[in-house]
């Protein structure tokens, strides 16, 4: 059985939970971590993989690395990316791979020229409703698309974008679009294609001292496809999250999927079709006193093994986080100067 050497780049929770992940696969071998912050300071003064304090000396000292996973701040993602591609290296990068579309094409270039894999890191494709709702768009089950609707109302305050952090910097962060709700834009782009004809109102409720840009948006737009769709979002929400919802109008009928994390269909209506039963969706990621998306990353780490050992499909090939991408600074293009700042 051939092994997979993985280093994680990146010892926030989100790296750990990639590092985590790794152990627990049989056919990977994590060689190392590395992070900025000191092992101490991480609580990670039992692990048993070499630390670094940085990329440079990572890709200096471990040839026999095969995946860099980059689990670090947004605006790092292109350059540490670059680094481990040029070192001859697979990437794994969280959500996003960058942080403008023409970054991403330098790294999908480089990526081809070194015949080498860019998986990115949009685990909320593997939830069970994710996965239904792929299934009845894609074999026109729900017939033509008329309207989408997608709700992301989540409690971002300051127990999370805290003093000399780089959560809500516009350099480190790029947006509320980029890190909070990036994996549901590419739920969007994944089961309807791209779009166009945007239009988009922005709004700074709560986080004028909190954050660098907007808490809040609405944004109306068309599909290449055919129908058209909004995204309303903020993290403006009191206390705690809201929901996170998706609801689709076809010709033969509506369904909606809801809840906190998009995680239960609330309804199912479609002519001549009966809702199969899904498995359960795992537990949002936990932060202590805030949650985010599903955890889904070993399967993450199962695609990635799948795909190195087994010649199977990526679940998010480079070209579709590059898409996400693209589509987020279009929508930013229309964001005016009076919602962006800068944090103190």
């Amino acid at each position: 059985m051939k092994q997979l050497h993985f280093a994680v780049i990146g010892q926030g929770h989100i790296g750990k939970r990639h590092s985590e992940m790794i152990r627990r696969h049989e056919q990977c071998n994590l060689v190392a971590v590395c992070d900025v912050v000191s092992k101490a300071e991480l609580n990670l003064l039992d692990i048993k993989e070499r630390f670094y304090n940085s990329i440079n000396a990572l890709l200096q000292h471990e040839s026999a690395v095969d995946i860099v996973n980059i689990c670090t701040p947004n605006g790092l993602h292109f350059e540490q990316a670059l680094k481990a591609l040029q070192a001859n290296k697979h990437v794994v990068i969280e959500k996003p791979i960058a942080l403008n579309t023409s970054d991403c094409y330098t790294l999908l270039a480089l990526a081809k020229e070194k015949n080498k894999q860019i998986f990115c890191v949009m685990q909320n494709r593997y939830s069970p409703p994710s996965q239904w709702l792929k299934d009845i768009v894609s074999n026109k089950i729900l017939g033509d698309i008329y309207m989408v609707q997608l709700n992301c109302y989540w409690n971002r305050d300051d127990r999370y974008y805290k003093p000399n952090n780089w959560k809500g910097t516009q350099t480190l962060d790029g947006g509320t679009l980029f890190t909070q709700f990036s994996h549901w834009v590419d739920i969007l782009y994944w089961l309807f294609g791209n779009i166009k004809n945007i239009q988009a109102q922005f709004a700074d409720f709560n986080h004028q001292q909190l954050t660098d840009f907007e808490d809040s948006g609405m944004i109306q737009f068309q599909f290449e496809t055919g129908g058209m769709g909004t995204i309303n979002y903020s993290t403006a929400l009191k206390d705690k999250n809201l929901e996170s919802s998706l609801t689709i109008i076809g010709s033969n009928g509506q369904v909606k999927v809801g809840g906190q994390y998009m995680d239960q269909v609330e309804i199912c209506d479609i002519v001549n079709y009966t809702m199969p039963t899904l498995a359960q969706t795992n537990p949002a990621n936990d932060y202590g006193f805030y949650k985010g998306s599903a955890n889904n990353h070993f399967n993450v780490i199962e695609n990635i093994v799948d795909v190195l050992t087994h010649n199977k499909s990526i679940t998010t090939p480079a070209e579709d986080g590059l898409a996400v991408v693209n589509i987020i600074e279009r929508i930013y293009k229309l964001r005016p100067a009076s919602v962006l700042k800068h944090k103190n």
